[in-house]
């Protein structure tokens, strides 16, 4: 397994990069990576898949939320996608690989593969091997994770000397509605860690506190939390956690 590079143990890690709407900056945009780099913290982006094979970095499934169009980002390609602006900005999509040039090292860059399965199977792996290809010459600190163990598994056998980690959490009903109860049932307790070849996890805060958690930080493994909105939370959340993903406040920067 890679381990996590000391930065990540160090540095807070932005949401979504520096993301402030009302200073022009959405979530996972240019601007919100660039104020984050000159701000000093890491940064956590996300990945979707276009139509045509490439990685986006962009959250969500749909595109209504954050800009003024709708549908699947999947319907689109990277090329339409780069044209459409992000809602509380003058920007569109970027790809993976430009965001990858613009960081360039210079910081700590979490990424998460959102799944493409819907219901945390076995997918196709397109979006896993858009990545390997984005990342080929890369040598700055730079971790993957994912929801879904079988990419995790994927990106092991395609980069496998790229730190790689779970993201977890308790996976209600409620927070999980679409979500198979024997699927959070099994993915709850974190099953496939030692078999992805995992050296941390990026777990909800509100289930911090979990058996499971614990019983990983105590094996070795590298415990990140999502999402930190408050100075408070902070201090709580670090009471089980190495380190801290973040939005909506500016935490102090660790000596």
């Amino acid at each position: 397994m890679s381990q996590l590079p000391a930065a990540f143990h160090r540095l807070p890690l932005a949401h979504r990069a520096l993301h402030d709407v009302h200073a022009g900056r959405p979530e996972n945009s240019r601007a919100a990576i660039e104020a984050a780099i000159a701000a000093g913290y890491g940064i956590e982006i996300d990945l979707q898949l276009s139509r045509d094979g490439h990685a986006m970095v962009f959250h969500d499934y749909d595109l209504g939320r954050l800009t003024d169009q709708k549908g699947p980002i999947q319907q689109r390609s990277a090329e339409d996608l780069m044209q459409i602006d992000l809602r509380g900005g003058q920007e569109g999509i970027p790809t993976f690989a430009e965001v990858l040039r613009i960081v360039g090292g210079r910081t700590p860059l979490l990424v998460e593969l959102k799944d493409q399965h819907g219901q945390m199977g076995q997918a196709d792996g397109r979006l896993e091997r858009a990545v390997a290809q984005d990342l080929q010459g890369y040598g700055g600190p730079l971790a993957l994770m994912s929801f879904n163990p079988y990419s995790v598994a994927a990106l092991r056998d395609l980069v496998p000397m790229v730190p790689r980690g779970l993201t977890t959490c308790a996976f209600t009903e409620k927070d999980w509605p679409l979500l198979k109860a024997d699927r959070r049932e099994a993915l709850r307790d974190i099953p496939d860690y030692n078999s992805t070849g995992a050296s941390f996890i990026s777990h909800a805060f509100k289930d911090l506190s979990a058996d499971r958690v614990a019983a990983l930080r105590g094996s070795g493994a590298l415990v990140l939390c999502w999402t930190i909105r408050s100075r408070q939370a902070e201090r709580d959340a670090r009471q089980f956690a190495d380190n801290i993903t973040f939005e909506g406040y500016l935490p102090d920067i660790p000596s």
